[in-house]
C-alpha cells in the first residue's frame, strides 16, 4: 500500500464516465451528481487538474451537463472503449504526468470501470484515494462490494466531505468560503 497524505497541490482529479445516459441509472444518483459538483467547484477553487473520461461516448453521449458547467479549466477530456482506463492506448501519456501526487477518483459504474481503473493505477505505483459517495453502480450492492475491493487493493475509500476539507486544510480562508455553502 501507498501511503501519502492529500495536501493541497498535491492532488489531480480523475472522474470516470459520470455520462448523461449512464448517470439517470445509478442507484445513488442525487449523491454522485452533488458530490461530483463539489469535487469539480473543489478543483477550480484550489486550481487541481481534473481528467475525465467517456466511455464510447458515440454509443453513450457525454458527459452529464451539469457536471461540464462545473468544469474547472483545467481539465482534460479522454475517450475509451475498454471499460479499464489504463488499458486503453494513451491512458499512460495522460495519467503519466502524475509525479509525487495523490489522484483523487470517482465514477460509475463503480464495480467495473472504477474498479478497474483503480487497480491498474495502484499497480502502476500512483496513490489513490476514491471519493466513494460521488461514486456508483446501477446496484449498490455491487458498488459495496467494489469499494471493498478497492481497499483491498491499497486505495483509501473516503467520503467527498473529508477529501474536500483535507484539501482545503483549514477554515477561515477565502477557499474555505467559497465552499463552505456546498455543505450546508
Amino acid at each position: 500500500m501507498i501511503r501519502q497524505r492529500l495536501e493541497p497541490g498535491k492532488a489531480r482529479f480523475l472522474m470516470v464516465d459520470i455520462q448523461a445516459k449512464l448517470l439517470p441509472l445509478i442507484s445513488n444518483t442525487d449523491e454522485v451528481l452533488k458530490n461530483s459538483v463539489r469535487l469539480l467547484k473543489l478543483a477550480s477553487v484550489l486550481d487541481i487538474q481534473v481528467d475525465y473520461t467517456e466511455q464510447n461516448p458515440k454509443g453513450l453521449g457525454g458527459t452529464a451537463p451539469e457536471l461540464l458547467q462545473e468544469m474547472p479549466q483545467r481539465n482534460s477530456l479522454f475517450e475509451k472503449v475498454h471499460f479499464c482506463c489504463g488499458a486503453e492506448p494513451g491512458f499512460d501519456r495522460l495519467i503519466g504526468k502524475v509525479h509525487g501526487e495523490v489522484i483523487v477518483i470517482w465514477g460509475i459504474e463503480a464495480h467495473i470501470c472504477l474498479l478497474g481503473t483503480v487497480m491498474d493505477l495502484i499497480e502502476r505505483g500512483h496513490p489513490v484515494i476514491v471519493a466513494a459517495d460521488a461514486s456508483g453502480s446501477r446496484n449498490k450492492n455491487s458498488a459495496d462490494l467494489a469499494f471493498d475491493a478497492m481497499r483491498d487493493w491499497g486505495a483509501l475509500v473516503l467520503p467527498t466531505e473529508t477529501i474536500v476539507y483535507h484539501l482545503l486544510a483549514r477554515s477561515g480562508t477565502d477557499d474555505f468560503k467559497k465552499m463552505l455553502p456546498l455543505f450546508k
